[in-house]
């Protein structure tokens, strides 16, 4: 599944943009989102997401079900 980031919870602190390896994360409306056709999990970059490992905000970048898992 691709991540998702919680629009409501986003500070829009841009930590997440540059440190994501697959260039999934932009900013649109005044807040960040991810793009799911280009979101990897950071599998084969990363043990953890990097989204969810720098965003300052519990629970902000989470898993988007309504893609399905990406597969290596």
């Amino acid at each position: 599944m691709a991540y998702k980031i919680v629009g409501s919870q986003c500070t829009n602190c841009t930590a997440c943009e540059a440190l994501c390896p697959n260039l999934a994360i932009s900013e649109a409306k005044g807040t960040f989102v991810i793009d799911p056709a280009k979101c990897t999990e950071c599998i084969g970059h990363f043990d953890t997401p990097q989204c969810v490992a720098i965003c300052p905000v519990d629970e902000t970048c989470v898993l988007d079900t309504a893609y399905p898992r990406y597969v290596a």
